[in-house]
């Protein structure tokens, strides 16, 4: 056994590396190693024998693991020294410039519409996102009995026991802003509607939180055909593509009537969709002009006074024009998608100096 122990602590102070280390521990104390099989050898002595031989063998193979570890602390250690040293930085030194931000392509969107409509008269409104019962749903013609206000598809807030206050809700659309917009300014107006959303649905293109744009214009002579031409000129400038065509498809809403659906041509080449070009056709928002019941909610008189109105997600049309395949991850805060997708943070969207730059 002493010669063992000469042997192998000889060797383990001499080692240079950590593998070299690694072969000595199996040849000293692994599972065939020199003094796990002198171990194995007690079995075969004399009870008075093994009360000599297990604790020396005992003691050898405790002194050799503490050599070991000890050993691979001081290699750890030198590695570490080697490279404090080569990595060494003078503190003195210019500190490295900063990396600018970047927009997200919510934020950026949003600024691109707003722009364009702003260009066409329409000015910004906002309103709460937690809102009344009556504001997002009664004063928009939403009947009680309606699919929208059941609690699997609304986020209903929480209401004490005896609290007789009209129920409040995450507003499912921007479409309040239009009633409240009304109510303190009347008619004529005209206005867009940007802002978050909320709705009980989650999956590659829904999530429970998106963003919205809507927009009203009230006046006295307002028909389909300047809601036609509004949206074109928007489809036009949003997507950078003069004669984008469009298609107006008859539909229901509680809060317009006529109604339409409106698609935006497009095609599909190689799995790639391309806009304002081909024989397909992409459904991109719904619009139709004001219901008289949400006129006369809002305090305008629907004998006198007539508009359109058009909702989008902003979120949407962000995945189209910037090839975004999955809402979820506008949530993520994925720097690495920031980065890919994300645009100069001092680059103002607008119609002369180009929105997407």
């Amino acid at each position: 056994m002493q010669d063992l122990r000469d042997k192998y602590i000889a060797a383990i102070g001499e080692a240079s590396d950590e593998a070299g280390l690694e072969a000595l521990r199996l040849a000293a104390v692994g599972k065939k190693g020199e003094i796990s099989l002198k171990m194995r050898e007690l079995g075969k002595m004399t009870p008075e024998e093994r009360q000599i031989a297990g604790p020396a063998l005992n003691a050898l193979k405790d002194e050799i693991n503490a050599a070991l570890a000890a050993k691979k602390a001081a290699l750890a250690d030198a590695a570490l020294n080697e490279r404090l040293k080569a990595e060494w930085l003078d503190v003195t030194l210019p500190v490295r410039t900063q990396r600018q931000g970047s927009i997200h392509p919510v934020s950026q969107v949003t600024e691109e519409v707003t722009a364009i409509f702003a260009d066409m008269g329409f000015a910004v409104a906002e309103g709460p996102q937690v809102d009344s019962d009556w504001y997002n749903f009664d004063a928009l013609n939403i009947p009680g009995h309606h699919p929208a206000r059941a609690e699997m598809d609304t986020f209903y807030m929480h209401r004490a026991e005896g609290d007789n206050r009209p129920p409040h809700v995450l507003r499912t659309h921007t479409s309040p802003v239009q009633i409240r917009h009304m109510e303190a300014n009347g008619a004529p107006c005209r206005i867009i509607a940007p802002g978050r959303v909320y709705r009980a649905d989650y999956d590659q293109t829904h999530t429970p939180m998106f963003h919205q744009v809507e927009g009203l214009a009230i006046d006295k002579d307002i028909s389909m055909a300047n809601l036609k031409w509004v949206l074109e000129e928007f489809f036009s400038a949003f997507f950078e593509i003069d004669g984008i065509k469009t298609r107006f498809r008859a539909s229901h809403f509680p809060f317009t009537e006529p109604s339409a659906e409106v698609d935006i041509q497009c095609s599909w080449e190689g799995g790639q969709l391309k806009i304002g070009e081909g024989d397909g056709w992409l459904e991109v928002l719904g619009s139709g002009m004001v219901h008289p019941k949400v006129l006369r909610a809002a305090g305008v008189n629907p004998d006198e006074w007539q508009g359109f109105a058009f909702g989008m997600g902003i979120d949407r049309i962000a995945m189209l024009k910037y090839g975004i395949p999955d809402l979820r991850a506008f949530f993520a805060s994925d720097l690495r998608w920031l980065r890919h997708y994300g645009f100069a943070s001092l680059d103002v969207p607008t119609l002369h100096g180009g929105l997407s730059r």
